[in-house]
């Protein structure tokens, strides 16, 4: 951790250093989207959940409660998780410790992105980033959540 950076920003920028997919294809997108909505139903989370490849949607589950609104802060999430290959949680503290918005100003519009937490990139070991886990319809910190705990016991499950 640097002298500037918050124990929050250290903590973020672990998740994506710890949570690193040996591979991911179609049938993970599935296994994984399962069980972040399963973890949600059991909560009884009104969210809405997505598994993209860019423009590809591998995974969808929009449960009770969701709106409409949900498909558009979802977008707009991924978008940002892919340009950067970072989480949207880990961006919106970077950005907010330098006192920079990106969405202002003509950088990045807001239209097409946002940095609202609960999109997570899917780091392959070896590979790189190949695509976003993104839940919406809890609050930025808990959509985080949702989806950084349901990858952390995926791939526990799936280390055997």
């Amino acid at each position: 951790m640097t002298d500037s950076e918050s124990p929050r920003i250290t903590e973020l920028r672990r998740h994506e250093e710890e949570l690193v997919f040996p591979g991911f294809d179609h049938h993970d997108a599935w296994r994984l989207g399962s069980l972040i909505a399963n973890r949600a139903i059991a909560a009884g989370h009104s969210v809405a959940i997505d598994i993209r490849r860019h423009n590809i949607v591998l995974f969808r589950c929009v449960l009770p409660g969701a709106t409409a609104d949900q498909e558009e802060w979802i977008r707009r999430k991924a978008a940002s998780t892919l340009r950067f290959e970072h989480s949207t949680a880990l961006l919106s503290e970077e950005f907010s410790a330098k006192a920079f918005d990106p969405t202002q100003g003509g950088w990045l519009t807001p239209e097409d992105y946002t940095l609202a937490g609960g999109s997570f990139p899917v780091r392959v070991r070896g590979t790189g980033v190949v695509a976003a886990v993104t839940a919406s319809g809890l609050s930025s910190d808990d959509d985080h959540q949702l989806v950084v705990d349901s990858i952390r016991t995926y791939l526990a499950e799936a280390a055997g």
